[in-house]
């Protein structure tokens, strides 16, 4: 990633640089003098990753606080996820997914974690599809398995202007899970383009397809007439 704002073109990049396309090798990252290139990233196995989560175990262990395991998605990489959670065992565990995984990855992490935080975005296959790049299915599957088990939940729903944030998708989304005996909460997390400014750092436009000044239509009201706690963060 670059700041490509406050670059002043001295040129020393591109000099040690040897590839055609960015390898993500890291040379230009070390002559910055500004220190304006980065690696968003790094390879790290799981004892090493332990290691350091573990050294705040005895705060968070007396605190009654834990550790939440987010992404990307973490389920996409569940030989690692399920090897860290047994390394950092007895500390409680949350897993963010998007509920985008193997029915059976999906089911095994319900029984490792005490608590999931599952993202609900859309009910309509179609939409869901234009906007994120896949079908729901999998994820109302998933969402199901989730609120008939017996591990604590939180549904997270990113607001979008115009697309998911209308009465009827909430509606549905309320109506799918308000007899999880489970459930603790639904968070509505209203849409910010704070993202936005990430795109020129990695040669990108930022265009997602969505009037992005449009307000935001937030109604816990519809989740609150079905007996469901719902906070908007």
């Amino acid at each position: 990633m670059v700041r490509h704002v406050s670059c002043i073109n001295c040129g020393k990049c591109r000099k040690v640089c040897t590839h055609k396309n960015c390898i993500a090798c890291g040379i230009c990252v070390e002559v910055c003098p500004l220190r304006l290139r980065k690696i968003a990233g790094e390879e790290i196995e799981t004892e090493v990753l332990a290691e350091k989560l573990m050294k705040g175990k005895e705060v968070l262990v007396s605190s009654g606080g834990g550790i939440t395991i987010s992404g990307g998605e973490p389920l996409a990489q569940p030989d690692f996820l399920f090897d860290l959670i047994r390394q950092l065992k007895p500390i409680n565990i949350a897993v963010e997914t998007s509920g985008y995984a193997n029915k059976n990855v999906f089911q095994k992490m319900l029984t490792e974690v005490d608590l999931v935080l599952m993202d609900v975005k859309h009910t309509d296959s179609v939409i869901h599809k234009k906007y994120t790049g896949v079908d729901n299915s999998l994820i109302l599957e998933n969402l199901k398995v989730l609120c008939q088990s017996t591990t604590n939940f939180h549904i997270r729903i990113p607001l979008i202007p115009g697309i998911n944030d209308t009465p009827t998708n909430l509606e549905k989304i309320a109506l799918l899970v308000k007899n999880a005996k489970h459930l603790i909460k639904v968070e509505l997390l209203p849409y910010h383009k704070t993202a936005g400014a990430k795109y020129p750092m990695l040669g990108k436009k930022y265009n997602p397809g969505f009037d992005t000044e449009k307000p935001v239509n937030i109604q816990p009201e519809i989740f609150r007439k079905h007996n469901i706690n719902v906070s908007v963060l």
